[in-house]
């Protein structure tokens, strides 16, 4: 059986003979006047008429006299007919036509017309070879459906499962509504340093690296938070920034350490202008995106409902007591605990009352559909957030629930330098016993609130939005997920010059 080490050596002596030939066989330039899709939508308009095609080999089907190619670009196939008495001065003829093989690219110029069969063609007068391939794709699903295999060569995954690819094309269109939207609604987007001296605006652990230039350790942001915020202290009234942000945590199909996310700050407005804001930007990223605003997923029926309704609202603090008899303010650790423990749940020698009560209620989120607004969160959970006016024990905050997680987190930005730093002090003693995802003491961006900054709602989601809706997990989710770095035998004994570490 025919290994791919020898299918490999096989294409490689196609090659060096196509080069013995005189055929470039990596050009760095193709003539491609019209693309695949456009030819075969608006096929009458171009009958006739004489255009030059380009794409990816997709099968090769030699009679005699006579050959039939399909092309495949980005936009879909197309027949393309070789007739050996059309095919004068062409740089690749019906003689050459053994040394192609599918997956190689090639330029085809001729006339669009159809064969006898009725085929939708176009009649090849001048076939070119734009780039020979020297492993062969694979044909089907079948061929290529191992999960690890399809993360390590998403590239061919991509050939392979078309679903796939048109998942990423709609990864571009919810960033790019998501812009648009932003835009439309007056805000402007200013992106920020990834790496930073102190990390804030989440509970998560960073990663540490070391910039050489000013020989000190920075981390990787975990938020787009405080450096938006400090634009509003500079005179910025609506921003966002897009982009990605690292957090040191483990896999799951919810959570990457490496993601894209979004966060906007809204001057002079408050958190219940914040869920009007969410309610249409979630509508408008549905209707871009999806074209649909109901969603019937795995687990979850999911319905963003129409222009001008409200999406309802949970407590915190009445879902901790009701589905596990927790009073979130009065209940002691060791009942908390407890609790955790008949329920199934971790019990970590790091927790703390915010960990313990997150874990609780994240077992409950796992049994909503939404979308629907969590508020009545406890101040000592959020250190950036606006104590709630009605209730000083609680803020001014709403996540955003559907699907089972927690896609947005936004409030009432905390403003006022001095209960700040309080809370700030609060998080750095979680820190020093242990809490490696309690916040950092960021003292800078405490001076920059005593300059002043204005009273303001805060929004902040990842890509975890569009995972959900899809249907997919984290890792499916992202174009190429990270992996344990691995060289196979295969590959080992087809470079055997190579030394790899």
């Amino acid at each position: 059986m025919a290994t791919l080490k020898d299918y490999r050596d096989e294409r490689l002596r196609k090659l060096h003979e196509l080069e013995s030939l005189g055929v470039e066989t990596f050009p760095s330039k193709s003539s491609r006047s019209k693309n695949i899709g456009e030819l075969v939508e608006n096929f009458k308009k171009y009958d006739g008429k004489k255009v030059t095609v380009a794409g990816r080999v997709v099968s090769i089907r030699k009679f005699g006299k006579i050959a039939f190619l399909v092309l495949k670009d980005f936009s879909g196939e197309i027949q393309v007919f070789l007739k050996d008495g059309d095919l004068e001065g062409s740089e690749i003829g019906l003689k050459q036509l053994n040394l192609l093989d599918t997956g190689d690219f090639v330029e085809a110029v001729g006339k669009v017309g159809k064969t006898q069969t009725g085929e939708k063609s176009v009649l090849v007068q001048n076939l070119r070879l734009l780039t020979k391939a020297l492993r062969p794709m694979p044909l089907s699903h079948e061929e290529f459906s191992d999960k690890e295999m399809r993360f390590r060569r998403r590239y061919v995954d991509m050939n392979v499962n078309a679903d796939v690819r048109e998942r990423f094309v709609r990864r571009s269109k919810f960033w790019q509504a998501t812009r648009d939207f932003l835009n439309k609604n007056g805000f402007i987007e200013i992106n920020n340093a990834v790496l930073e001296n102190t990390v804030g605006g989440a509970d998560a652990t960073p990663f540490t690296t070391h910039m050489d230039a000013l020989d000190q350790d920075f981390y990787l942001r975990i938020s787009h938070e405080l450096p938006l915020k400090r634009l509003l202290v500079a005179g910025f009234e609506k921003v966002y920034d897009i982009g990605p942000r690292f957090r040191n945590e483990n896999y799951s199909d919810e959570h990457l350490p490496e993601h894209n996310a979004m966060e906007w700050y809204w001057a002079y407005a408050d958190w219940t202008q914040g869920m009007v804001l969410t309610e249409k930007l979630m509508r408008y990223l549905c209707d871009k995106t999806w074209g649909t605003r109901k969603f019937d997923l795995k687990d979850y029926k999911i319905d963003f409902g129409k222009d001008n309704e409200h999406f309802g609202k949970i407590s915190f603090v009445e879902v901790l007591q009701k589905e596990f008899g927790i009073d979130v303010f009065e209940s002691p650790m060791a009942e908390i605990q407890a609790k955790l423990k008949k329920e199934g749940l971790e019990v970590e020698e790091a927790d703390n009352r915010v960990r313990s009560l997150d874990k609780l209620w994240k077992k409950h989120r796992k049994t909503l559909s939404g979308p629907v607004f969590l508020v009545d969160i406890p101040v000592f959970m959020q250190p950036l957030a606006k104590v709630n006016s009605k209730n000083p024990r609680l803020t001014e905050q709403f996540n955003l629930v559907f699907a089972g997680s927690e896609m947005c987190k936004a409030y009432s930005e905390l403003n006022d330098p001095v209960d700040q730093l309080g809370r700030f002090v609060e998080q750095q003693k979680l820190r020093d016993a242990g809490d490696s995802e309690a916040q950092m003491l960021d003292i800078d961006f405490v001076e920059a609130l005593e300059y002043g900054m204005p009273p303001a709602c805060g929004y902040g989601s990842s890509e975890r939005v569009f995972w959900a809706l899809e249907g997919v997990s984290a890792r499916e989710g992202v174009p190429f997920p990270h992996l344990r770095r691995e060289i196979d035998e295969v590959t080992k004994n087809i470079y055997p010059g190579i030394k790899f570490k």
